[in-house]
Parts: structure tokens; C-alpha cells; sequence
């Protein structure tokens, strides 16, 4: 068996605490932004969102494809994932700057519009590179497991910073208790440069070890090909994206919840406490299950974990209107099960990966872990179609900041059956999906790994 230094594993983790930081503030913060500060139109973000997801969907694979035919001293991904890093950055500013770029409303739409596409291809250029470094480190499944678990308590740590003090310091800059322009501009500068400082940690000591160079020439039509030819990786996107789903809905409802129905953005701080907690307890889930459970039963563990918990809030929330303790004591056991289904679902992909070689011969980590990022991005624009749809429906539409009190309790309604009732729904069907379609384990996944491992018997490091 193949160890991993604890020192590099570690390192490898800073990077997905500064990706997180940027991809916290952007999935949990930036609906509000952009309709409570700006005034930005409902109308026109539900558009906006499909729109950037098309464009995703050919992005994605093509920045999948470029990693997989990288070919420098330092490796394949490494250089990406700083350059994608420093990037995004750059761009995370610019977004939460609009107000300081954009004069009048027609170049305000359009500034809005060309940054959150540009955050998506930046997002893209780091995330793709990141995440495919897990199967390359080693093929075996406890040390995968070890990473996977370490990387996502980093992500989780910067998940966590951002829902813990982005609304205390939007209560601090605030005006008259909402939100404002400075507030977001001042989170979103130091978010950029620490995700800029970890992405360079991560990139300076860590290896990798496993480069496979495609014997193929890229084209979108063999990407596409490759994709779609690998039927678990199909099954893994649906019900993936659906759970996902449910989560963003919460991180992302949640600051108009507690900003437009109980009137204090800083109660958001309590109850993201009780997901932090949650997330970090959630990274003892896969190494100790797995001393007794595969990670099959693992995840059904972690998606009815979640299912519970989401059930246990809804019931706080809508039936008997409790507290935002009681409401988080739920959000608590729900992010045991999420923040465990998100290590194990960056193990799936790195067994995907080895499955689609063990089928069709053709080894694609980049582009197959370019889909964990598009998935990612489908969730959450489910999650804004369906928000903004509410949001028009129940009139909660065109407020500013200063407006945002005066919400019809039509909105309110609204607002709360978002954050309550249509989470559960989608965790019952993605565990349903999962258990009736995902088929890599028991004598299967032996057989692959088997296959896999007498391939590449002699995996040289690239320091």
C-alpha cells in the first residue's frame, strides 16, 4: 500500500479552504448581493443562471481535456490550480465591487452578467486541476479515503469561516441591519487574497504521482463521447446534483430567511454554527465507518443522516415556528450527513475514473472530475431557477435593502418553504436514485481496483 506523507495530504488540503472561501461567498451570498444591494431584477437572474450553465457545459470539458494534456516539469495540474486560483480571485473582487465599477442600471445588468460567467470559468480553471489530484496520489481505497476526508474538512473549514462571519460583518457594516455594498466588498477582498495565499501552499508541497498522457487529440465531440460512454458518471450527476441541490438551497435561502422573516441577518451566524460543527464531526464519518461499512453503506448512512435532519428542521421551522436553536440542533445532525456525502462523493470520483479506464480503456481524470465542478453549478442553478421562480411568484421581487422589511407575508411564506420543505424532497429522491442505479462496489469495484493497480504498478512522483 501506497502512504501519502501527512505533511503533503495537509497541504493539499489548504487549497480546497481557499476554493471554498470563494465558492462559499458566491453560492451562500450572492443571490442577496446582487437583488437586496444592487436591485438586481429576479427576472433577470433566473435567466442569467441557465444562460452561464450552458456556457458551463462546454467550458467544463474543455478545461477538463486542456489539464489532461498539460505537460510541464511541475506537473499537470499544479500550474492550473494556482493560475485558476490567482484568477478567480480577481474576479470574486470585481463582483462584489459592482457598485464601485458600474454606473446607471443598463451597464450595471451587464457588469453583473460578464462577472458571474467570468466566476464560473475561473472557478473552473482551480476546481478541475484540484479535485483530479485525488486519484492520481494513490489507488488505494483507505488512503483515497484519508485525502478525500482531509480535503473536504479544509473545504468544509472554509465553508464554514464564510457562513460563520460573513453575517456578522454584514451586521457590522450594515445599515439599519441590512446588508450594504461595503460590507460585501470588504468579505470579498480578503476572501480573494487568502484563497490566492492557500492555493500557493497547496501547489508548493504536494506531488503528483500518476501522469497519464490521452493518446488521443482533444475534440468536443470525443470529450462528449467520453462522458456519456461512462454510465456510472451519468447516474453520479443526477442524483449528485440533486442533493446537492437541497444543500444549496438552505446556504443560499438562509440570509434571506433570517434577513426578511426573523428580521436579523446575524442570527444566521448561531445557526451556521450548529452546519460547522456538524461539517467537522462529519469528517470522523468515512474512516471510521469504513472500518466496518463499505462506502456504499456510508453514503446511504450520510443521505439519510441528512434526509433526518432536513425532516427535523422543516418540522421546527414550518409546523411549530421554534427558535433558531432548535431549528440548528437539526441543521446539525443534517450536516453530519452532507458534510460526509461530499467526501464520499469526491471518493466516487475518483472510482468513477477508474471505472470508465476499466471499461473503456482510456484513463480521463481532469475531465471526469471537470464534472464534479459542472454538476456543482447545475445544482445550484436548480436551486436559483427555483428560488427566483418563488420569488417572482410571491412578490418578493425588485427589493432594495431599505425594502427588504416590507416583504408580503406571501414572500415570507415563500422564503420558508424554500428553506424547509423543498430540501428533504430532494435528498428522499437522490437516495432512491443512488440505490437503485450506482453500481461500483462489492466484486465489481474489487475487480476494478485489481485491474487498475497491476496497470500502473510503478507510479513515479513528480516533486
Amino acid at each position: 500500500m501506497q502512504k501519502i506523507p501527512w505533511k503533503e495530504k495537509i497541504s493539499y488540503g489548504f487549497g480546497a479552504t481557499g476554493l471554498d472561501l470563494s465558492y462559499g461567498l458566491f453560492y451562500s451570498y450572492l443571490s442577496i448581493y446582487l437583488t437586496n444591494v444592487l436591485g438586481i431584477k429576479s427576472a433577470f437572474l433566473l435567466i442569467l443562471a441557465p444562460l452561464a450553465r450552458l456556457w458551463d457545459g462546454i467550458n467544463d470539458p474543455m478545461m477538463g481535456a486542456i489539464v489532461d494534456r498539460t505537460n510541464t516539469k511541475f506537473g499537470k495540474r499544479r500550474p492550473w490550480i494556482l493560475i485558476g486560483a490567482a484568477a478567480n480571485a480577481v474576479v470574486l473582487s470585481f463582483l462584489f465591487n459592482a457598485s464601485r465599477f458600474a454606473t446607471g442600471a443598463t451597464a450595471l445588468y451587464v457588469y453583473v452578467a460578464v462577472f458571474y460567467v467570468l466566476w464560473g470559468m475561473t472557478n473552473t480553471l482551480a476546481d478541475i486541476p484540484y479535485w483530479s489530484m485525488v486519484p492520481s496520489f494513490t489507488s488505494d481505497e483507505k488512503e483515497r479515503n484519508l485525502i478525500s476526508t482531509i480535503a473536504r474538512t479544509f473545504s468544509g473549514l472554509g465553508q464554514g469561516i464564510i457562513a460563520l462571519f460573513t453575517p456578522i460583518a454584514l451586521k457590522k457594516l450594515s445599515a439599519d441591519g441590512n446588508p450594504t455594498a461595503q460590507g460585501f466588498s470588504a468579505v470579498s477582498v480578503v476572501s480573494a487574497v487568502c484563497l490566492v495565499l492557500f492555493a500557493l501552499v497547496s501547489v508548493s508541497f504536494t506531488k503528483e504521482r500518476r501522469i497519464v498522457k490521452p493518446e488521443e487529440s482533444f475534440s468536443f465531440k470525443k470529450a462528449v463521447k467520453n462522458i456519456t460512454g461512462n454510465d456510472q458518471l451519468l447516474i453520479f450527476m443526477l442524483f449528485a446534483m440533486i442533493s446537492n441541490a437541497g444543500f444549496y438551497m438552505i446556504s443560499g435561502v438562509s440570509s434571506y430567511y433570517f434577513t426578511v422573516v426573523r428580521g436579523d441577518i446575524a442570527l444566521q451566524s448561531t445557526f451556521n454554527l450548529f452546519n460547522t460543527v456538524g461539517s467537522v464531526l462529519a469528517i470522523l464519518v468515512v474512516p471510521v465507518f469504513s472500518k466496518f461499512m463499505s462506502n456504499r453503506g456510508i453514503y446511504v448512512f450520510c443521505l439519510c443522516a441528512a434526509l433526518a435532519g432536513y425532516c427535523g428542521m422543516a418540522v421546527c421551522g414550518l409546523a411549530l415556528n421554534t427558535g433558531v436553536v432548535a431549528i440548528g440542533v437539526f441543521y446539525f445532525l443534517a450536516s453530519i450527513g452532507t458534510g460526509s456525502m461530499f467526501v464520499n462523493q469526491t471518493i466516487m470520483l475518483s472510482d468513477i475514473v477508474d471505472y470508465g479506464e476499466f471499461t473503456t480503456g482510456r484513463r480521463n481524470e481532469a475531465l471526469t472530475f471537470s464534472m464534479k465542478g459542472f454538476l456543482q453549478k447545475m445544482a445550484y442553478t436548480f436551486q436559483s431557477i427555483i428560488m427566483y421562480a418563488t420569488f417572482i411568484a410571491t412578490g418578493y421581487d425588485d427589493f432594495t435593502a431599505t425594502a427588504a422589511a416590507s416583504a408580503s407575508a406571501a414572500a415570507q411564506r415563500g422564503i420558508s418553504l424554500l428553506m424547509f420543505a423543498v430540501p428533504p424532497v430532494m435528498m428522499l429522491i437522490s437516495l432512491c436514485i443512488f440505490i437503485k442505479k450506482y453500481k461500483i462496489h462489492g466484486a465489481l469495484k474489487s475487480e476494478i481496483i485489481e485491474a487498475i493497480n497491476a496497470k500502473y504498478a510503478d507510479d513515479t512522483p513528480i516533486g
